[in-house]
């Protein structure tokens, strides 16, 4: 936690390092990276919301690093945020390149921890890191469970445009 304004602020990056390993690697699942960022949101969300409903964010890329987020409370509902928004934004921020994405609630204090899949607009949103991006989904009772993005969207409309047509990221070579 860093002080700002008087204010405790949780850190929203949190980094680690991997072993390099070639592309086609780091797409397929790792279950050490999905254990990892479910102790981080878990972490998250005992710490922003010791009590009642909660909920983070964490999506993890290329580089190694974790960014973790939460949803923004506002009296406006049509103004709120996905929860794993901020995460991705803040690895777009740093031009990485995401490899997985989660997002865990609760609804309790008292209530096990549930991996929510991503919202369709969440998925347009990870299309941009390309389809091999492994996302958290709904899967049962204390499931965890990450699957290619194009595994949910087996029918996705940019399949109607050739790669190069589309915006996404551009890995620096």
């Amino acid at each position: 936690m860093r002080k700002k304004d008087g204010c405790l602020l949780p850190e929203t990056v949190i980094c680690f390092l991997y072993r390099n390993r070639n592309r086609e690697e780091r797409s397929m699942r790792n279950l050490e990276i999905e254990r990892e960022m479910f102790e981080w949101a878990v972490e998250l969300i005992q710490r922003r919301y010791p009590t009642g409903w909660g909920g983070a964010g964490v999506v993890h890329t290329a580089a190694g690093h974790f960014f973790t987020s939460v949803s923004i409370d506002t009296a406006n509902a049509s103004a709120v945020l996905c929860i794993e928004t901020g995460a991705m934004l803040e690895a777009h921020k740093y031009n990485e390149r995401v490899t997985h994405c989660l997002c865990v609630v609760r609804e309790s204090e008292s209530a096990p921890f549930r991996v929510l899949s991503p919202c369709g607009i969440c998925q347009e949103r990870l299309r941009y890191w390309g389809e091999t991006v492994q996302v958290g989904v709904t899967a049962g009772e204390n499931a965890l469970l990450f699957v290619p993005l194009k595994q949910l969207q087996p029918y996705h409309w940019t399949n109607a445009y050739p790669p190069e047509a589309l915006e996404r990221f551009a890995e620096d070579e």
